[in-house]
């Protein structure tokens, strides 16, 4: 049975803990807000950037394009989108667990975050390149990771690519998803930019009408890697948010987890207290009767 010097210093470690988490959780809300604002400012571009590639597509004809070929390989590159850092609860454990899904044999991962990294070096799987971004993605940052993935697809050495991040819905519920970067196929308009479950439109439906200087194809072949770049760039921002909103959750989870910690130490240590006073009480009592017989 521990004794009360025991619970007191285990309420003075769990306090400073405590102190701990609850400063992380704070700095966890400042850096939330503003990964927040960045996901949801980059949503509207996305959709504009697809409703002129589509109106480009659907005026192009027999547009072709490198990137836009279609392979029957099976060789597939994963961009795999983590976290540097862990306290966050569950994020990467729920991402990491949709990446051990894909083929090892026939995938290679592109992992932005070290988290994603240690997992593919932990289970031997094929890691092609290990990128890292900061707390607020750059493009530059972006850019980067899809030359590589492009490299690789322009030089055969992949069939198609695909990132694998997790989607920003709301501070409470962030969903790992995948989409294909490469090949381009049917180019879509998104109705809600990258969220929600990726409700589209086809680009020959938009409704706008818009004239190319030169022509549409020009402009698509112009277009095409600043859109891939802007998309990883994207799914960049939408982990940022994510992460940060994991984070300052579960900091809190653990501060409230240590008050309540703290409560049922110091319960525990004022009945312990109690008892030893009543049985020093006992004591007394005892040896006054016995002194008085």
């Amino acid at each position: 049975m521990p004794s009360t010097r025991d619970i007191r210093r285990r309420i003075k470690s769990v306090k400073n803990t405590a102190q701990i988490t609850k400063a992380m959780q704070m700095v966890a809300s400042a850096k939330m807000r503003r990964a927040q604002q960045a996901a949801l400012a980059g949503r509207p571009y996305a959709t504009l950037m697809n409703e002129v590639l589509a109106a480009a597509t659907a005026g192009a004809g027999e547009f072709t394009h490198p990137l836009m070929e279609k392979r029957t390989g099976k060789k597939r590159a994963l961009i795999l989108i983590t976290t540097d850092k862990g306290l966050c609860g569950a994020l990467n454990t729920n991402l990491l667990r949709e990446a051990a899904k894909w083929d090892k044999d026939t995938t290679v991962f592109i992992c932005a975050g070290k988290k994603g990294a240690q997992w593919a070096g932990r289970l031997k799987r094929d890691l092609a390149a290990e990128f890292s971004y900061k707390d607020t993605p750059q493009f530059a940052e972006a850019r980067a990771i899809s030359k590589f993935a492009q490299d690789l697809f322009l030089e055969g050495k992949v069939d198609a690519v695909d990132v694998l991040y997790t989607n920003f819905i709301n501070t409470l519920t962030q969903k790992p998803e995948s989409r294909q970067l490469l090949p381009l196929g049917e180019i879509k308009a998104l109705e809600a930019g990258l969220e929600g479950d990726g409700a589209t439109k086809a680009l020959g439906e938009a409704t706008r009408e818009y004239l190319f200087e030169p022509v549409a194809a020009t402009v698509l072949g112009n277009l095409l890697p600043h859109y891939l770049n802007y998309q990883v760039f994207q799914f960049l921002q939408e982990a940022k948010a994510s992460e940060q909103s994991a984070r300052m959750v579960a900091m809190k989870n653990a501060t409230d987890n240590a008050k309540q910690i703290i409560k049922d130490l110091t319960l525990e240590y004022n009945k312990l207290r109690q008892a030893n006073i009543t049985k020093e009480l006992l004591e007394i009592t005892t040896a006054q009767m016995a002194m008085g017989n």
